[in-house]
């Protein structure tokens, strides 16, 4: 990795025209370990133009091409996994295993499956006399995230280069550096000059610079409730195609035939996996109401085997949380959830004892929590858990909707038909039964605040293309 204060524009390494030097923090160590140069408005401009000038040639490509291209990124990302994990376990705090296992592996998957969505892919098709056709929408900006943020240029990245776009990626700035590897993937792989472009920059110059920029035809955006609303009203200016998938607070709904050991252990492990720093994590877990006491002293045992320590070490299970802005917004509503009367189980406020430094938080399970508090309605994006209590199915699925958010959910019985009917009631876009495994197949976002567009397999491809009908095609 040699190129941390560049920018990669029409397919060259290049120094932001308006440069400025921010830090990257290892949220393990609290300290910066190195800087990356972030651009501004003029750099922006620059990569457009670039973006612009390569889109006719790059959209008139065969699929042959594409997928030819594809298979070549997917073979240089292979290669940079190991050394991707390092840097992302140093810049946003993964446990070395996970982000290998985990984190790094979320490219190849979403690479195989573009490659398999696109060998299929029908852009044309007749409809009667007229001939449908699906084009690539254009220019598209991304704006993605830190915490699982190679999963989110990959997934974004892939079906824009299926469709034909061409493309201006900003990475977080939190957690800048695994989209320089990935950029240099890019150009080992020989993706053509303009096709792909990367700036380093804030939110706020770049991200908005990007949002109203006149010559983008498409936003693409990861990341909070909050900023999505000003890229979306940044985008408005040019009436701009917007796909969001932002903020969530999923309910997990244990019905009272399942297995209370497995349903709130892997409820629990999984909602606290990567520090609970995943925008579908299910924060909320509704359990019966005669149940409460048994759920959590099962909860609080799965929270108590929790390992938080040193990203190198294997046997770690979270790592810290990505910086002093989340860790002091999790005290915050740790310290909300007790003021407000919900029932500490484990963990609270501060660091686990053996952390002395570092971005750490304690696993933390709240019981008896009501839907009307803080921590059951604000996206805490931690390792904490909240029990909420149900008289009825009925009450459990009124408490799990009621929220703005609408990203994801989850149903847990003995029962797959009884799963299922709980399903269908869910005001949300993806709804989990029994802990299935992850479908990259599937449609990916929200409904409510929690964004729209789909990401993932064939839905991700259909956001990247425009939609032309030709009348008259055919002959009557």
């Amino acid at each position: 990795m040699q190129h941390v204060r560049q920018h990669y524009v029409n397919g060259a390494w290049v120094d932001p025209l308006q440069p400025k030097l921010l830090d990257v923090v290892d949220p393990s160590t609290e300290q910066a370990f190195t800087q990356i140069a972030v651009g501004g408005p003029a750099d922006v401009d620059r990569a457009v133009a670039a973006a612009r000038a390569a889109f006719p040639s790059f959209a008139a490509t065969t699929r042959k091409q594409r997928l030819d291209l594809l298979r070549a990124i997917l073979d240089a990302y292979s290669k940079r996994r190991d050394e991707l994990a390092g840097v992302l376990s140093q810049e946003m705090g993964a446990p070395r295993k996970f982000a290998f296992e985990r984190q790094t592996m979320t490219g190849v998957n979403h690479l195989l499956r573009m490659i398999q969505v696109l060998e299929e892919y029908k852009f044309e098709e007749l409809q009667g006399t007229t001939l449908i056709a699906r084009e690539p929408v254009g220019v598209v900006g991304f704006i993605t995230p830190w915490n699982w943020p190679i999963n989110q240029i990959v997934c974004k990245v892939a079906p824009a280069i299926a469709a034909g776009c061409t493309m201006i990626l900003k990475p977080s700035e939190v957690a800048p550096l695994n989209a320089v590897i990935w950029s240099e993937v890019m150009h080992e792989a020989g993706v053509p000059a303009g096709v792909y472009n990367m700036l380093q920059g804030e939110g706020g110059v770049v991200g908005a610079a990007m949002s109203a920029h006149p010559d983008i035809d498409m936003m693409s955006f990861t990341g909070s409730t909050r900023a999505g609303i000003l890229v979306a009203q940044a985008a408005a200016t040019t009436v701009k195609r917007v796909a969001q998938e932002l903020g969530g607070k999923s309910a997990n709904i244990l019905l009272p035939d399942v297995d209370f050991n497995t349903a709130v252990t892997k409820g629990v492990l999984g909602m606290m996996g990567n520090s609970g720093q995943s925008c579908n994590a299910p924060t909320r877990m509704f359990v019966p109401a005669d149940r409460h006491e048994e759920v959590k002293a099962i909860a609080k045992a799965a929270a108590e085997t929790v390992i938080v320590g040193p990203v190198s070490d294997e046997r770690t299970t979270i790592g810290p949380v990505v910086n002093e802005t989340q860790f002091n917004k999790i005290q915050r509503l740790i310290e909300a959830g007790i003021k407000e009367g919900a029932e500490l189980v484990t963990g609270g406020p501060g660091r686990p004892e053996n952390c002395n430094r570092g971005y750490f938080v304690r696993p933390t399970v709240f019981a008896n929590v009501r839907n009307d508090m803080t921590i059951a309605r604000e996206e805490i994006f931690g390792p904490v858990l909240s029990i909420l209590p149900y008289k009825d199915e009925a009450e459990a699925v009124k408490l799990a909707n009621d929220t703005v958010y609408g990203l994801a959910a989850y149903v847990q019985s003995s029962n797959i038909d009884h799963a299922r009917k709980v399903a269908a009631q869910m005001r949300a876009g993806n709804v989990h039964l029994n802990y299935p495994m992850q479908d990259t197949a599937a449609p990916f976002g929200g409904y409510k605040q929690s964004g729209n567009g789909r990401e993932y397999g064939k839905w991700a491809l259909d956001e990247f293309c425009e939609i032309k009908a030709v009348i008259g095609y055919q002959a009557a």
